[in-house]
């Protein structure tokens, strides 16, 4: 049977009172890649942020659990959750310059997760970090090791920092748009590494993504957040061949397709995600949404269970297929 090592149960977090994730729930399998997908604005990064327990300041988590296996997270005190942080739980940030600090060497950085959790001892921490530096394509690995942030292009720092999540082989790694800065070369190399540690270690990864590219290489489900929220759910054979909820659907046809229409001008959804507190009454894609009549403006559906398959939370999931 399938240990479960991540659960998220009915997370809230607001900031100055309005919620900026609202009630969203998912589990995430031993060796099983979850992909949360959505626009920015829609909550994937500040649900990523609750689990690793490095909220800003101005945000509070107001209800639900988070559970790294057995263990509520957001019952440990703050040296406890330093303690799993770099071991067993690590993320990827998606602003790998601002997250490294600047006033210690690259190396120094990766290594520190050895030194704090595994204790090494005898180990050469600098010998295991320029291994891990060559492991994720830097060139010079040596070199490399003893330079700063500032001395290295936004993609190598971007590779360092998988570097410095992948070195204790979490059981949990929440990747913020791991590829973000990377040529399709090295792109592709870090998705290998990652399936990798996978198949190797059997850690649960959270991806989090723009990229429909990458959810289709890598995940083996997909939920798909908008306004806060978990809008669909499903396998990510079945969100790619049918979608249950109207956002889904726009959100893959702008992906432009090598079949398509030379020089036609590429689908797009219209509107924007709303702010933060000013989210509609009802479903609330309802003003993005071609769908939408009076039971999707004054009621809000459920996620609900949708051809035993997956999760929707839409009224109108039979008419969606034939929406474009």
């Amino acid at each position: 049977m399938t240990k479960t090592v991540l659960k998220v149960d009915d997370l809230k977090v607001s900031i100055g009172g309005d919620p900026v994730v609202d009630g969203v729930g998912f589990e995430v399998a031993e060796g099983e890649i979850l992909s949360l997908v959505g626009e920015s604005g829609c909550g994937k990064s500040m649900t990523a942020f609750s689990i690793m327990g490095l909220l800003p300041r101005a945000a509070t988590m107001t209800g639900g659990r988070v559970l790294l296996g057995q263990t509520d997270l957001h019952a440990l005190s703050q040296t406890e959750r330093r303690k799993l942080r770099g071991d067993e739980l690590a993320m990827i940030f998606q602003e790998p310059v601002a997250s490294l600090n600047p006033l210690m060497t690259i190396g120094r950085q990766i290594a520190e997760s050895l030194v704090v959790h595994r204790k090494t001892g005898g180990r050469d921490p600098r010998r295991a970090a320029i291994a891990m530096l060559e492991e994720v394509g830097i060139p010079e690995p040596e070199i490399r090791c003893d330079q700063y942030p500032f001395e290295l292009s936004g993609g190598m720092c971007q590779r360092a920092m998988i570097a410095m999540a992948l070195i204790c082989r979490p059981r949990l790694l929440i990747a913020d748009e791991p590829t973000t800065a990377l040529d399709v070369t090295i792109q592709a190399q870090i998705l290998e590494l990652m399936k990798r540690l996978r198949a190797e270690t059997g850690t649960a990864i959270l991806l989090i993504t723009h990229d429909m590219g990458v959810v289709a290489d890598m995940a083996d489900r997909v939920a798909v957040m908008y306004a806060g929220r978990v809008i669909e759910e499903a396998p990510v054979e079945a969100i790619f061949a049918r979608q249950e909820h109207p956002y889904t659907r726009l959100l893959l046809s702008t992906i432009p397709r090598l079949d398509g229409k030379p020089k036609a001008t590429l689908p797009s959804i219209e509107g924007v995600v709303p702010d933060i507190g000013d989210w509609p009454a009802g479903c609330r894609f309802n003003p993005r949404c071609p769908l939408a009549d009076a039971p999707c403006i004054e009621t809000q559906p459920p996620l609900a269970a949708r051809r035993d398959v997956g999760l929707a939370a839409c009224w109108h999931s039979d008419r969606v297929e034939a929406m474009l």
